[in-house]
């Protein structure tokens, strides 16, 4: 097996993966893992890195402060696309929704939570939360020109 390649490929198709986790701390890994499993081969390692930090944050977001969906569970999904500057990569997690939607909060700095969507910020070019009538879904985007330059002029 030769080395990975330096930037985001996918042959220029759509792609895109969804599965559904329990609403359960265990639920949080198992999306990572299975994130990182499917996107090892298609995305640089340090892109890979901040999409697995906010996936872990945006399904711990959920099952610590959201309801879940019928049955228990909360829906993970990622989807690659190409885009006018390469390929867009975006992940989505949906639950059943809270009282109080997403927000990012001012935490201070002997808190031991708090900071969450500011990591969301910070490692995403955008992020939101949509609402429909069965919940919630808080999506992050990834334009690998906005988090890794270094890389897209590589490739």
């Amino acid at each position: 097996m030769g080395p990975r390649r330096s930037r985001v490929s996918t042959g220029r198709v759509e792609r895109s993966w969804c599965v559904v986790v329990p609403h359960h701390a265990t639920g949080a890994r198992l999306a990572r893992h299975r994130l990182a499993d499917e996107l090892a081969d298609l995305v640089p390692p340090p892109l890979l890195a901040d999409l697995v930090a906010v996936l872990a944050e945006l399904v711990g977001n959920a099952v610590r402060h959201a309801d879940p969906l019928p049955g228990g569970v909360v829906r993970v999904a990622w989807r690659l696309r190409p885009t006018v500057t390469g390929t867009g990569l975006s992940v989505r997690v949906t639950d059943g929704g809270a009282g109080a939607g997403p927000r990012m909060r001012a935490a201070s700095t002997d808190a031991v939570d708090g900071r969450g969507l500011h990591i969301v910020a910070g490692l995403a070019s955008r992020w939101g939360v949509d609402r429909d009538g069965l919940g919630q879904s808080v999506w992050a985007e990834f334009d690998p020109a906005d988090c890794c330059p270094d890389l897209v002029a590589a490739g």
